[in-house]
This record gives C-alpha cells, structure tokens and sequence, in this order.
C-alpha cells in the first residue's frame, strides 16, 4: 500500500488539483447568478493576475533561485509553457461562447490523448496499449456525462436543468440562452470548433513542456510565467478589441473572485508539481476525475440530479483511474504486496 501510493503520489496531487478547479468552477457558477458575467479576457487577467503575485511573493520569501525568469536551461522551456497555456485557455473560454457545455467539455478531453501522445513522440516516454486502452475508456465515460446533443439528440440536452454555465476544465463561465445550448450561426460553430482544437493543441504543449521541464525548476516558475504571459496577451487582447472591464458591485462578488484566485492557484500548483512526478499519459488521465468532483458540486449546491448516463459515465472513469493507479504494481513481487497490505492492516 505504501508502495502504492509512493508510486503514484504525482497522480494524487493532480487529483487533487482537479478537486481545488471544481471549487473554483463552484464559486464562477454563483458569481454569473449574481451579476453579469465577466468578459473571458478580463476574468483571465484577475485570475492570472492573482496567480502570478502569489508565486513571485512565495519564491522571494522562501528565496528560490531566479523568480521572475527561471533557472537558466529550462527558460525556453518556461516561456513555451506560458504561451502554449494561454491558448489552452482562451481555446475553451471562446468556445463556449457558441458550443454548448457538453460539447466545448468533450473536446477539451481531446488532450490526455494528445499529451499520451505528444509524451511518447517528444520524451520517449513509455505509453503502453492497456493505458491507450484505459485513456480511450475514460473518454468515453466523458462521452456518456456530458452528452453532446450531436450524439444523443435533443432529448438528452433536455434531461438537465439550466445553471449557470461552467466548463470543466477552466475556470470561466460563458452563460447561455435557458431555451438553447449554443449561440450563433452554423459558421459561428465551425469556429468555435476550430479555435476549441487549438486550445487542445495549446493544453498539449503546455503539459508536454512540464514534463520536460521537469524538476529542474520549481512548480512556481512554471506557474510565473504562465500567469504573466497569459496577463500580457489578455490585456493585449482586451485593448485590441476593445472589451469593457466589468465592475464588481457587491461584496459577493469581490468575495468569489478572491475564492476563484486563491483556490484557482493552489490548484494549479498541485496540477504543476503532479505532472513533474508523473509521465504525460497516465497524468494527463487523472485530469479526467474533475467531472466526477463537477457532477458531486452540481449535486450539493445547485440540487442537479445526474441522469443515468451520468452515472454510468462516472463508473467508466472511477474504474479506469483505479486501473491507472494500480498498474505500476503489477511489477512488484506478490510477496512484496501482500505483505504491504498486511503491514496496512496491522497498523
């Protein structure tokens, strides 16, 4: 058991990352209940903005080496990061302007495949059939919960109540119509659907460049470089076309982007610091558990029951990330683990 949990302890700081994002997904589904919503690049900029003071703050406090910059050798590295992050961003954000929920979370699965992919190609990381096999599994199970209306038609759409829209993998909301599940013309769609696979390809660079990175710099560089980079181009962005800032009008509202900030950055230190410790295929996988914490946080505060393909869903993804933890002792004597679950057990 030790053993088990030694072995996969990057796993579980990216399962907790996922856990730390849907809170954060919690707090932007109340904020658009109470006021307008915030424009993608302007919520991008306080977010970012609050991630890359924390960081530099911590790394001059417990003076790591290099805040602003990063070690030398790895800056290339750190910059493509902060790019590719960006776009990884934006990608969903601008999605759900016109694609309904179900389908901009869908594609956004694209990238534990693609980063398996990218892992094996540029890292010569090992990416076994059975973990294609458990990655295909688990898209699937994505599949059956978020229920794209192009595959299960309008009478699955119907089966959920209307909140306030959330995507599953960022922390902005992009509200949509209570009578439709998307916006916009056919063309708006293609778009949408085009610049959504950009995002995959931005998040598959940026998870790709961590691994790569690797420890040769701390979680925090990576988390600075890409907060202010992704601050940069959304000012850039905002200037260029010309997007108001929205004003906060009640203390509610400061109150819930502070949640967004702080939560929004430990979870993205803990995604960074797993997949330091972690191969890009099996980490890129455990991303996978934030729609189960998404379906639960539903659930409790806003009373949406899952249907049955939600559920079935999850099971697919549980069953898959048990077998993804487990795999790495299949290597092990069977004397080794039973007498690590003895020792458990006698504790």
């Amino acid at each position: 058991m030790f053993d088990l949990l030694k072995k996969n302890h990057g796993l579980l700081l990216i399962v907790a990352s996922q856990l730390f994002l849907s809170v954060v997904n919690i707090a932007v589904k109340k904020l658009n209940s109470i006021d307008p919503p915030v424009p993608t690049l302007e919520l991008i900029i306080i977010r970012m903005g609050m991630t890359f003071a924390f960081s530099i703050a911590y790394m001059l406090y417990t003076n790591i080496p290099h805040p602003f910059l990063g070690p030398e050798g790895v800056r290339v590295l750190l910059a493509f990061r902060g790019f590719a992050g960006f776009f990884g961003l934006f990608g969903v954000y601008f999605a759900l302007q016109y694609l309904s929920l179900s389908d901009a979370t869908v594609l956004t699965f694209l990238v534990p495949l693609t980063t398996a992919l990218s892992g094996a190609i540029f890292l010569k990381e090992n990416f076994t059939k059975k973990q294609f096999v458990a990655g295909t599994l688990s898209l699937i199970g994505v599949i059956f919960i978020a229920r794209p209306v192009s595959l299960f038609g309008h009478a699955s759409a119907a089966e959920i109540p209307h909140v306030p829209s959330v995507s599953t993998n960022s922390t902005a909301a992009v509200p949509l119509p209570e009578n439709a599940s998307e916006q916009g013309t056919p063309g708006d769609r293609l778009i949408a659907v085009g610049v959504s696979l950009v995002g995959v390809l931005g998040s598959t660079g940026a998870y790709t460049a961590i691994r790569a990175i690797g420890k040769r710099a701390h979680a925090l560089h990576s988390m600075a470089s890409f907060s202010l980079q992704s601050v940069i181009v959304s000012v850039i962005g905002m200037i260029i076309t010309r997007t108001s800032p929205v004003l906060p009008t009640r203390l509610l509202w400061l109150a819930l982007f502070i949640e967004i900030g702080v939560f929004g950055f430990l979870a993205q230190v803990l995604l960074t610091m797993g997949f330091q410790r972690e191969t890009a295929g099996r980490g890129t996988m455990a991303v996978y558990t934030q729609i189960v914490f998404a379906s639960i946080g539903e659930r409790i505060f806003f009373h949406v029951v899952p249907s049955v393909l939600s559920i079935i869903g999850t099971l697919i993804i549980i069953s898959c990330a048990l077998y993804i933890a487990v795999s790495c002792l299949y290597s092990l004597p069977i004397k080794k683990i039973i007498s690590n679950f003895i020792h458990v057990f006698i504790k």
